[in-house]
């Protein structure tokens, strides 16, 4: 059993992101051919012939909006997948999404600033507490090191 929990995109924020996404475009829904993208709505990879869409997404920045927090330049934005309609969610599985490859375990103060981050072979609960035994830790993103992308956000138990 895990002791943290990724926590998805909201269903609020997809709904948004489903009309406008934090770039501002609209929505862009493709099938999807191959597989494999990593949807943050659900935290599962996508099977062919989903309807899926690429969207880009702040999430230090909506995080932020909610707690007052001012991240200033540590406020980005990037690309997500997440499903073109509404999805179930995930499905409660045990473990952390999208294992098998490395991970940057990013932490972010209460003020939303980077304090730093550990590369991980794979994410798991002793990277987690590393992170929030520093208590100005407020939350930790979850990042693929090959792009960068967000993957999922964790917060204090």
């Amino acid at each position: 059993m895990t002791t943290y929990r990724a926590r998805p995109v909201t269903p609020a924020t997809l709904r948004e992101l489903r009309t406008t996404d934090d770039s501002g475009r609209p929505l862009s829904p493709f099938t999807d051919a191959e597989g494999g993208a990593p949807l943050r709505c659900c935290l599962r990879r996508s099977v062919p012939g989903e309807r899926i869409a690429l969207v880009s997404y702040a999430p230090l920045r909506r995080w932020a909006a909610g707690t007052g927090a001012r991240p200033g330049p540590y406020d980005e934005q990037g690309p997500v997948f997440i499903h073109a309609d509404e999805c179930a969610g995930p499905d409660g599985h045990e473990g952390y999404p999208f294992p098998g490859a490395h991970r940057t375990v990013r932490r972010y103060s209460h003020d939303g600033h980077i304090l730093g981050g550990e590369l991980v072979e794979t994410p798991d609960d002793d990277a987690f507490r590393n992170a929030f035994d520093d208590p100005t830790v407020a939350l930790v993103h979850v990042r693929a090191v090959e792009y960068g992308c967000f993957l999922y956000e964790v917060r204090r138990p």
